[in-house]
């Protein structure tokens, strides 16, 4: 990997070098080297002038390439490079990569531009970008791949073969997919299996009909999970009629995996998968903003907590040196179950049906950290306060019920978001906060105010 990465940086060193000096031919001799991947690095490190001056070097000499470098670069910043360009040019570079590729980088485009495109491209048999864009985003239906090879249920294994050999663009050669005669899919055949039997066997015998597909509006993280979980290579894709439409792929599954996840952690911290470290301030300010103005409040209604208990922070000052550990810990250990439990709904891991069981198990990790972080807290505020135990003893008993406030708030409101079709991801984090920093004042501070006359006063 290191050593990988050693020559990209080179490589991305002489693409600047030369289109600096301008020789063409020998920068578009190096770009044509390399493989889509490692384009599509190159062209994400380039600063926006070089990035689309190198891109027009390479796609008017090697459209194919430069396209596959631009699906490998991704939807949004692909679309960029082709949004200067004119309809009719992207039109045609769009029949340089699959269907479900091209689908994706003209869904990006402005939406003038994206409707031109469209009328120019002329749908390909069995479906296009056209078709594909018909389906809703992030559904298996809009990841797909149309073009997929099937079989007939009426061949024989000798004349499976012998399509397979006349076929052309065939996309996944490991499994193949049986239809009948109206496209309905009834089974599926492994290559090795194919080719191990006598020629004249009907497929009808060898095909296996136990068959993992998914529909066309299912949603493309239910299908990561179950090629996942069934170790697939590719998933067919039917219709609400059961007729094979296409076919999504595992470096398709791959990609949408790790989008999900990268969108997942963005939205755990309440920001937009689409904000990145080269997005324009102004760009990042407009997505950022909002859920900080959220927090803002949230954090108001805190403050109110706090505000109820003035007079014994009068009485004690030094519950207001104190104070923010109960809630920062409260929030730090929030975290750590509500990363655990959003996985966990990711994948399919945690429902309804087995939250019981999850949240006895957070509950019972958020006592024992309350207990441990606590005594640690409270031997820490004798040291510094010189002696003063019953303020160790409050601060480790709102420590312990603010920790399995955490660790209960944590596990029930991503999945009550959930069942409220709200992702939990994007808002769970808010409303923890919330819940953390308003049990950690209240405990803290209500257990001060009831044994206040123990505390040391001023």
């Amino acid at each position: 990997m290191a050593a990988q990465q050693h020559r990209n940086d080179l490589i991305l060193e002489s693409v600047r070098r030369l289109l600096r000096m301008g020789a063409t031919p020998n920068l578009l001799n190096l770009l044509q080297k390399q493989h889509p991947a490692d384009l599509a690095q190159i062209f994400a490190e380039l600063p926006d002038r070089e990035r689309h001056a190198a891109f027009n070097i390479l796609v008017e000499r090697n459209g194919r390439l430069a396209m596959e470098a631009l699906s490998e670069l991704g939807p949004e910043k692909g679309a960029e490079l082709l949004a200067l360009r004119s309809a009719e040019d992207i039109a045609r570079l769009s029949q340089e990569i699959a269907s479900d590729d091209a689908a994706a980088l003209v869904d990006q485009l402005p939406e003038e531009l994206s409707t031109a495109v469209l009328e120019l491209i002329r749908p390909k048999p069995g479906g296009g970008v056209t078709e594909l864009l018909e389906y809703e985003e992030q559904t298996a239906g809009r990841l797909m791949n149309p073009n997929v090879f099937a079989l007939s249920e009426d061949l024989t294994a000798g004349e499976a073969i012998t399509a397979l050999q006349t076929a052309r663009d065939v996309e996944m050669v490991f499994y193949l997919y049986v239809v009948d005669e109206r496209r309905h899919l009834v089974g599926v055949v492994s290559l090795r299996r194919l080719l191990l039997v006598p020629p004249d066997t009907p497929l009808k015998r060898i095909m296996t009909s136990d068959i993992y597909s998914a529909r066309v509006d299912t949603d493309q993280e239910e299908v990561a999970r179950q090629v996942a979980s069934y170790n697939l290579l590719a998933i067919p894709v039917v219709d609400a009629e059961n007729k094979l439409v296409g076919l999504i792929t595992v470096d398709d599954v791959i990609d949408v995996i790790k989008d999900e996840a990268t969108e997942d952690v963005y939205r755990l911290a309440g920001v937009s998968r689409d904000d990145g470290i080269l997005t324009p301030p102004k760009e990042s300010l407009r997505r950022r903003l909002p859920w900080l103005l959220v927090n803002l409040l949230t954090a108001f209604i805190a403050a109110s907590v706090v505000g109820l208990f003035s007079h014994t922070i009068d009485r004690v000052v030094a519950l207001a040196v104190f104070m923010p550990v109960v809630a920062g810990m409260g929030g730090n250990a929030a975290t750590q179950t509500l990363a655990v439990v959003v996985r966990g709904i990711a994948l399919g891991e945690l429902t309804w049906s087995n939250a019981r069981h999850a949240l006895i198990k957070e509950g019972l990790v958020g006592l024992g950290n309350g207990v441990a972080i606590g005594l640690v807290g409270a031997v820490l505020v004798w040291v510094v306060t010189r002696g003063d135990w019953p303020l160790g003893l409050i601060l480790m008993a709102a420590m312990i019920i603010n920790m399995f406030v955490a660790a209960i708030a944590g596990t029930l409101i991503p999945l009550g978001l959930r069942v409220l079709k709200i992702d939990p991801a994007l808002a769970s984090s808010v409303f923890i906060t919330t819940f953390t920093d308003v049990f950690g004042f209240l405990s803290f501070l209500g257990l001060a105010t009831i044994f206040v006359r123990f505390l040391p006063q001023g």
